[in-house]
């Protein structure tokens, strides 16, 4: 290999090496964007406000589709770069990604936990008000009475 050859694969080395740490940068930031969406659906579940609840679903839906979407492209530069892939800024940047997966992953869970509690609750005030007395009688006296036919030719 001439010493052209080897200056030229040592630059595309280094360009795929700082494409790569730009990628893991962003997913870093992507990350953040979803546990901040994740945290802000937990004050929501914890807060009983159903409203908000959708809107967040979709912003941490979009945060995961772009975290998904850089992975893909992370994915063939780390198999570019078997040996780049082992130096100290990367090794630094995929712990720091590594963590925030975890917080990712715990947050959640938490809010898996609340929005079953959550759903469940709603089921019992559901299932509350049908067997509420008043509600079964005033169910009763509307349909009591009716016509059985009603005359169209009147």
């Amino acid at each position: 290999m001439s010493e052209g050859e080897s200056a030229q694969l040592a630059a595309q080395d280094a360009a795929i090496l700082n494409r790569l740490k730009d990628l893991l940068n962003q997913q870093i930031e992507q990350f953040h964007r979803y546990i901040a969406a994740l945290e802000k659906q937990q004050i929501v579940l914890e807060s009983d406000g159903t409203e908000d609840i959708p809107a967040y679903i979709e912003i941490e839906e979009c945060a995961v589709a772009d975290i998904f979407a850089i992975q893909k492209v992370i994915d063939p530069l780390i198999t570019m770069c078997c040996t780049a892939v082992h130096s100290g800024d990367i090794t630094a940047l995929n712990a720091v990604l590594e963590d925030l997966k975890n917080r990712a992953r715990v947050q959640s869970e938490r809010n898996r936990n609340l929005l079953s509690t959550r759903i469940e609750g709603i089921r019992g005030e559901i299932a509350a008000l049908r067997n509420n007395p008043l509600a079964i009688a005033a169910r009763r006296s509307l349909y009591h009475g009716a016509a059985s036919l009603v005359d169209i030719e009147g």
